[in-house]
Parts: structure tokens; sequence; C-alpha cells
């Protein structure tokens, strides 16, 4: 799982990452993603109902998306992410590095990513195994931050996350220094989330998908 998850990300070059308080709007919204050709997501462990809702979007992803992996972020502790495990996550996306998260990923075989922002806590999860990092705050640091540090780092790959906005010129920059993926957390916006915009999500993963092709096929 831990393979298939790199290569997926990898392939799909996007992962989008939301939370909904409603169960059945975060199923929604995870049909009209797979709909547009979206098959690995992370949900954010980020309100009281997330747990809830996850343990019915896997029934959902089990009984009717195939292929669909669906993983779990914002995870803080180990006891949270032996839960969302229990639950069925297939990767965890932490916002810094938890050796007991990465450690507990393992012995199942499971994807662990977990967020850095400098040279040190890129160490510190190199240190850990790990050779996929979540970087934070993407928008923040910018391209030209990955191209300096990957020197020192050439077994490292990076999913830049955090608003990250999803046009060429943006996206290029990204994919031009070689990044892993990005995060997609402007793809699912309070607007779509709130008035119930499927149609409007399934249209916009079909065009940043054929983007992130088409500017990978021109570098």
């Amino acid at each position: 799982m831990k393979a298939e998850l790199k290569s997926l990300i990898k392939e799909q070059g996007i992962v989008p990452l939301y939370y909904a308080a409603d169960a059945g709007v975060s199923i929604e919204l995870m049909r009209a993603m797979y709909q547009g050709g979206i098959r690995t997501t992370e949900y954010a462990n980020r309100g009281e109902q997330a747990m809830k809702n996850f343990k019915e979007m896997r029934k959902a992803c089990d009984a009717e998306m195939p292929g669909m992996r669906l993983g779990i972020g914002t995870i803080k502790n180990a006891e949270a992410a032996k839960e969302y495990i229990d639950k069925g996550a297939e990767f965890l996306v932490c916002p810094g590095i938890l050796e007991s998260v990465i450690e507990l990923s393992d012995k199942h075989n499971l994807l662990c990513v977990p967020g850095c922002m400098t040279p040190s806590e890129i160490i510190r999860a190199e240190s850990c195994g790990v050779n996929l990092v979540k970087l934070f705050p993407a928008n923040t640091l910018g391209p030209s931050y990955i191209e300096a540090v990957q020197a020192l780092f050439t077994d490292m790959t990076f999913l830049p996350t955090g608003g990250i906005e999803l046009n060429e010129d943006n996206l290029r920059g990204w994919f031009k220094v070689g990044v892993s993926a990005v995060g997609g957390s402007k793809m699912i916006t309070k607007t779509v989330i709130e008035n119930q915009l499927y149609d409007d999500l399934t249209k916009e993963c079909q065009r940043a998908l054929n983007l992130i092709k088409t500017i990978r096929e021109s570098l």
C-alpha cells in the first residue's frame, strides 16, 4: 500500500484535501472528485464530526468507488492515527514530524507524509526513513525553496501544500522543480461546500488534472 500510494500521488499530481461537517456532503464531494478522475484524497481531521464522517466515507468508497484511496490528514498524535487506521485510512498526513505516527504507519505498511518546513525538519524526517514530505506552508516558501534544498536531499520528494493556486503559471513553477504532487486545498472551496456545487467540482478536477498533465509533458 505504501509503494502504491507514492506512485498514485505522483501520477495524479494533486492531492485534494478538505473537511465538511456533514457526512453526506463529505461523501458527495468525494463522489464528485471521483467522477472528475481523482483517485486519492485527504480528509482533514479538523472538526468534531471528522471521525464519524470518515467512517461513512470509507463505506461509500468500498461500495461504489473502486480504486479510490482515502487518507486522513491533520493527524497530531498516535492515538488518532490508530483510530483512523482501524477505520480504514490508507495513508496519513501530519502537520509536523511524529515518530510515533511514522512507526505505527510503518507497522501497517501505510504511507505517512509528515509536514516539514526547515532543513532540520527534513533531516529529521529522513532519519525516520521518510522520503516524501509535505512542505508547508507552500505559498510562503515557494518553488525556489525546493530548488535550493534539493541538492542536500537528493532522495527526498516533496508534496507542497497550502495556498497553491491551480493556474498554469503557479503549477508550472512547482512541477518545474520536480515536486511529486501539490496539495489541492483550494480545489474544494467554502462556496463549493456550502452550495453543494458538485458538478462544478467534477469539472474543476478534470481541468486541474489535464492542466498538470499538459505542464508535465511540456517540461
